[in-house]
């Protein structure tokens, strides 16, 4: 795959995997409905998927809820490398991807969504929501309400990241009730 050779941006020479996404994990194409999130974490790096962590989990109780499964779902993030900052003495963490890092990306993210043609778009967060729906787009302004993406409906919601760190609680509802629209629009 050629993603796994590029060094379009600094986030290639610092990735271990690029985590490219699929279905359940694995490369498969065929799904009806696409997840966007922002870039890969610590897990997903050393992994090569795509929501492995706790933000992950929250994410398949929630998509659960909504009468989905991440089984039948293509998920993928906008940047397909981690993006770290690295602090003196500390591990490196996680951190938004950059703007140059999201372009660099941007070419291999249509790639998928030309190749799988999902009937919805689930963006989550900040990054997937503006990339998709123009820049200064805000998920907060934009969720609950139809959008798309060339003639693909795209829900806008929050990243169930805060949710695993136990910050913003509310959201969950939020996004459970984004998800549901989601799943009413494939019908």
């Amino acid at each position: 795959m050629k993603a796994e050779g590029c060094h379009c941006c600094p986030l290639g020479s610092s990735r271990k995997k690029v985590v490219f996404g699929g279905v359940d994990g694995t490369r498969d194409i065929a799904a009806e409905l696409m997840i966007i999130g922002e870039a890969p974490g610590a897990e997903e790096d050393s992994e090569g998927k795509p929501f492995l962590g706790a933000a992950g989990q929250i994410l398949d109780g929630l998509l659960a809820e909504a009468g989905l499964s991440r089984k039948s779902a293509y998920i993928t993030n906008v940047v397909k490398c981690r993006p770290i900052k690295q602090r003196e003495n500390h591990p490196p963490t996680n951190r938004s991807p950059a703007s140059t890092e999201i372009a660099a990306c941007w070419n291999y993210l249509e790639s998928q969504i030309a190749l799988v043609r999902p009937r919805v778009i689930v963006a989550l967060g900040a990054t997937a929501v503006a990339r998709l729906l123009g820049p200064g787009s805000q998920v907060g302004v934009n969720r609950g309400q139809g959008h798309s993406h060339g003639t693909i409906p795209v829900v806008a919601t929050y990243h169930p990241s805060p949710l695993s760190l136990n910050r913003q609680p509310g959201r969950k509802v939020m996004i459970g009730k984004d998800l549901a629209l989601a799943k009413s629009l494939l019908g």
